[in-house]
């Protein structure tokens, strides 16, 4: 079958169902490619012509003068099956079928399906849904997306591959409020007619711009044939799984929503551990990773060491490194001796470091950066949770986050408690800084935990 990599650098796109009702999805489509970016030439399918901005439409995809790498298909299922047909004869690499109403809804619309099915294999062509939202490629601008905005359409590092339509949409859009979390290539796979996880998977592996694998799934087509996806795609870049069905009400659920074959959950862990893949349960343990993956480097190790002004709080962040098999790193005596220079008390320097009182009779700059400082150098600790409390202004900050991003040799994750407003000022500098912040010091843990879960099966690979 043809690589998706040429339906996703389509140069040019036409859209079936185009309309000039500028609040229609046909036309909200062409205004998204117009204010975003796309360079490519655009046309509208719609048997009683017309335009839109500019845009010509034709009665039949054969009347298009110009070469369609992709089309959208933003039509009834019935119309879906001859549209098709006419993109096969015009050569068309690539189709996304937004509509819903396929194999989910009933015998009608899984004889509907798999008719494009057949089409679209003897045509090859590659198919993305039924019911999707369908591509976002941030290099070119190119999206079938009609909910997409600029920060959809800027450039960033998550591949990011979804069983579901609007879900997708909507994350995408979220993430991509924040820079951290903004997108290389989004692919919507729906009821995956064609186009499924390993083929997703395997483009998104070979993909330069994308650096971290992101996927959401309800069930796996071809399991051995994703296996071996998944553990070639770890070989190059962490690749994480969220998997809706996992209780047996929430996999009856998965059959009404992209008409998905339950998987047998253990099994399905089994299999991911073997591969490297890191699966998760929620969306914001998702995006805590990414931040990880994507501002801090690979731990060496499982050793941490905690640096914090609350006794309780270091207290829950050490039962939590216990709950995800992490140790407490045990300080040299060169590391104890610099530290001797600001924290006063000899069982305070001890890990977890205590920086209170000493903070207030040397500083938060001289306390925090000394400290930071003697465990870079301590090639015994794997990685530092910075916690403190939110009450010394975000502009106390840069220095904190100018030695990290300077010297850091391992990841440091900050985490701050106070006032709400002062929260949401350290949180604001610290992300322009690119430094990894959780709200609470437990998901740092967490973050960690997984870090060196993917760096330790990564090393197996290393020659």
């Amino acid at each position: 079958m043809r690589p998706i990599k040429e339906v996703l650098e389509s140069k040019n796109i036409a859209i079936f169902g185009a309309s000039q009702d500028p609040a229609k999805p046909g036309s909200l489509l062409i205004s998204t490619l117009q204010q975003n970016g796309f360079k490519g030439r655009i046309a509208g399918i719609n048997p009683k012509g017309g335009k839109f901005q500019g845009v010509p439409f034709y009665r039949t995809i054969e009347a298009v003068p110009f070469d369609v790498g992709l089309v959208s298909m933003i039509i009834p299922p019935a119309a879906v099956p001859e549209a098709l047909r006419a993109c096969a004869r015009k050569g068309v690499k690539g189709a996304v079928i937004s509509s819903e109403g396929f194999s989910e809804s009933g015998d009608d619309g899984r004889a509907i399906q798999q008719e494009i099915r057949t089409i679209l294999r003897q045509a090859d062509m590659r198919g993305f849904g039924p019911n999707t939202l369908g591509l976002v490629n941030t290099e070119t601008g190119l999206t079938t997306s009609y909910f997409a905005n600029r920060n959809m359409l800027t450039p960033g590092a998550v591949g990011f591959a979804a069983q579901s339509g609007i879900f997708v949409g909507a994350l995408l859009m979220h993430m991509s409020a924040f820079p951290v979390y903004r997108i290389s290539k989004g692919l919507g796979l729906g009821n995956k007619v064609d186009v499924d996880e390993s083929d997703a998977l395997e483009y998104l592996a070979e993909d330069a711009q994308t650096r971290i694998i992101g996927l959401y799934l309800e069930d796996i087509r071809d399991g051995q044939r994703f296996f071996e996806a998944a553990r070639r795609a770890v070989r190059q870049k962490p690749v994480i799984l969220l998997k809706g069905g996992r209780s047996p009400a929430g996999s009856a659920a998965t059959a009404s929503h992209t008409a998905s074959m339950a998987v047998n959950d253990a099994v399905l862990d089994v299999v991911l551990r073997q591969t490297g893949v890191l699966r998760l349960k929620g969306i914001d343990e998702m995006l805590s990773l990414f931040m990880g993956f994507q501002w801090a480097p690979l731990p060496r190790g499982n050793r941490i060491a905690l640096v914090t002004f609350s006794g309780a709080q270091a207290i829950m962040s050490i039962d939590r490194a216990a709950e995800v098999d992490l140790t407490l790193s045990r300080f040299k005596a060169q590391t104890m001796d610099r530290l001797a220079a600001v924290i006063a008390t000899a069982s305070k320097r001890k890990n977890p470091v205590d920086t209170y009182p000493d903070m207030n009779v040397h500083g938060f700059e001289k306390t925090s950066l000394s400290i930071l400082e003697a465990l870079f150098d301590d090639d015994g600790v794997d990685g530092i949770l910075f916690i403190s409390f939110a009450a010394y202004g975000a502009e106390m900050l840069g220095p904190l986050a100018k030695t990290i991003k300077a010297k850091a040799n391992k990841p440091v994750f900050v985490s701050l408690l106070g006032d709400p407003g002062q929260e949401n000022n350290c949180r604001s500098f610290l992300m322009e800084q690119e430094i990894p912040y959780f709200d609470y010091p437990e998901k740092g843990i967490e973050v960690f935990a997984r870090m060196w879960q993917y760096a330790k099966h990564a090393a197996t690979y290393r020659p």
